[in-house]
């Protein structure tokens, strides 16, 4: 009884927390029916993690967690280009910073959702599904996950006079591009890798992963602080408070989910060996060495 009360007020927190975000950042945003429609986009992102938990944690499975993420990614921001786009005004860098999000979130939980319906299921649930107060807690954060990082996108493209191109935005444009195709490479070399029956159970030290333990990471940090450097010139008082959205995405993958159980699994599981350990002095966490 103690851990479920635990775990939902944690779930509350995070909730909380991210409402009085949502409330900040919503400064000169456009209004529906009198609403801002960053707090709008808000409820819509915790509607739908919370609806989708329930036949989830019924079913005792996490196979549509992930891409249920995406979807939500795609669905709000789709969302936010028909409510300030019109065939009479075509907001031009909203639709490409909710295009670039878009393309990401479309090919991360397409791959995410292909890799847990090869493996049949998701080793961080292992315990979490069968708990229904940290399995809630887990969709509520993923809900904090899709609004924090998409809120410099959320700001932008709710800002009245749209979004500004200048060279500053090109700037994040070419960091998401950055970003985004370290990701993506980082992502099928480790797929290749794993694909490889002598692989088995061995841990991945080639390509990328030879200059960076998590170098999908980085990419993944890199493309939304691209997302936020597009979206800063429409930033006026409290919206600046957005800038924590990369911010937010390292502190979540080098903390919470992401690196901190990868590192914990990988020592469990070659912690014994030299060439790990070697592995773990001579190469960056996150950050890739290209020298």
């Amino acid at each position: 009884m103690k851990k479920h009360l635990t775990n939902l007020t944690i779930a509350a927190g995070v909730f909380i927390f991210t409402k009085l975000y949502a409330d900040a950042i919503s400064f000169n945003s456009i209004e529906l029916s009198g609403v801002s429609l960053v707090s709008s986009l808000f409820v819509t992102i915790f509607v739908i993690q919370w609806i989708a938990y329930i036949p989830a944690f019924l079913l005792k499975t996490e196979r549509f967690y992930d891409l249920t993420g995406s979807l939500t990614f795609i669905a709000t921001i789709l969302f936010a280009l028909y409510v300030t786009n019109s065939s009479q005004s075509i907001d031009l860098g909203g639709l490409i910073i909710g295009t670039a999000i878009i393309i990401w979130a479309l090919r991360l939980g397409s791959f995410l959702f292909m890799r847990i319906y090869k493996d049949r299921k998701d080793g961080r649930f292992d315990s979490i599904r069968r708990s229904f107060s940290q399995f809630f807690m887990t969709w509520t954060v993923q809900g904090m996950w899709v609004f924090i990082c998409s809120s410099a996108a959320f700001v932008a493209i709710a800002n009245p006079t749209g979004v500004v191109i200048n060279s500053v935005f090109i700037l994040g444009l070419a960091l998401f591009i950055f970003g985004f195709a370290v990701e993506v490479i980082a992502d099928n070399q480790k797929t290749a890798f794993r694909s490889i029956p002598e692989n088995k159970d061995l841990f991945i030290n080639e390509g990328l992963w030879a200059r960076s333990r998590h170098p999908n990471y980085f990419g993944e940090i890199t493309l939304w602080t691209g997302i936020t450097v597009m979206a800063i010139s429409t930033f006026e008082g409290m919206n600046y408070l957005a800038l924590f959205s990369p911010i937010f995405s390292y502190l979540l993958l080098n903390y919470v989910s992401g690196v901190r159980m990868l590192e914990y699994r990988g020592q469990k599981k070659w912690g014994h060996l030299d060439d790990y350990q070697n592995y773990k002095n001579n190469t960056s966490k996150i950050i890739p060495k290209f020298y």
